[in-house]
């Protein structure tokens, strides 16, 4: 996937917005998109409408309406891989939306397979929680398809987990005192 082209994020912006209003969820944003003409918005007025739609009715935000949800969670990729190569495991990483989910949710896949839970496209408003977010994904990816943990602590030779400190997303290990080994995005390499 990639950020959606601006007639199709004005289309879905605009079935939203019916939906919206039909069901008695009007706003100032949604009442503007009914009346504008799709050829007097800007890709610039689709974004800010599109925010603002969500932001006015409790919408859900979605990949389609919000192409930058979306660029978020490619960089936390970018972050992840770098620990995957960092590692020594080698195979693509991508994020992709499998149709047959039913929900608007990114997906890390890891040499053509995927497992464990979609990510919702509201991870990608946040880097911090987006980079969580892919690397717990990325790690049941690669785990299911290796048959091994991975990131793997080098003092305790234990998988590690995703965690937090101070606000930063690190994987962490459980072993004896229970310690940070990296921020996500600069795990060592192997000694």
């Amino acid at each position: 996937m990639t950020a959606a082209d601006p007639a199709a994020r004005y289309r879905a912006l605009l079935d939203l917005a019916c939906r919206l209003e039909e069901e008695g969820v009007s706003s100032p944003a949604t009442r503007e998109l009914l009346r504008r003409p799709a050829a007097d918005l800007s890709p610039a007025d689709v974004t800010r409408l599109s925010r603002s739609v969500i932001r006015e009715t409790g919408a859900e935000p979605a990949f389609a309406l919000d192409p930058a949800l979306w660029t978020t969670l490619e960089q936390a990729l970018e972050l992840v891989e770098r620990d995957l190569r960092a590692s020594g495991v080698d195979g693509p990483l991508r994020l992709v939306v499998h149709g047959w989910s039913g929900r608007d949710e990114a997906w890390v896949e890891f040499r053509g397979g995927s497992q464990g839970n979609g990510i919702p496209p509201a991870e990608g408003g946040d880097a911090r929680r987006a980079a969580a977010a892919v690397a717990e994904a990325a790690q049941e990816a690669v785990m299911e398809t290796t048959w091994r943990a991975w990131p793997v602590c080098p003092a305790h030779d234990l998988g590690l987990h995703v965690g937090q400190e101070r606000g930063v997303p690190v994987w962490r290990c459980s072993g004896d005192g229970a310690h940070t080994v990296a921020p996500i995005g600069a795990l060592p390499g192997p000694e």
